[in-house]
């Protein structure tokens, strides 16, 4: 089964190479969707795939690469929109 959520990911997440991290990760898991930096120093991931791999890597989300400090994870239900990558997207 299917699952879709949007993370807000709110902490030292910036800088630290949490966006490569999430990439790799979500490639790694068959896990389609995006991340992007957003103005206000939090992070955006958009995640989708099956239930397992998505709950898999909301897990590695919260924990985040070596360098980075997860203060908060705000986690939405959202559609299935059956991405076809994974990007890192530039505001």
């Amino acid at each position: 089964m299917k699952k879709a959520i949007r993370l807000y990911v709110d902490g030292t997440v910036q800088g630290v190479f949490y966006r490569a991290f999430v990439k790799e990760n979500a490639e790694k898991n068959n896990v389609k969707g995006f991340i992007r930096n957003l103005v206000d120093g939090k992070v955006e991931v958009f995640l989708e795939g099956e239930i397992d791999a998505v709950d898999k890597m909301t897990e590695l989300c919260k924990q985040g690469p070596k360098h980075s400090v997860i203060k908060n994870v705000e986690i939405k239900p959202e559609k299935f929109q059956d991405f076809k990558v994974f990007k890192v997207l530039h505001i």
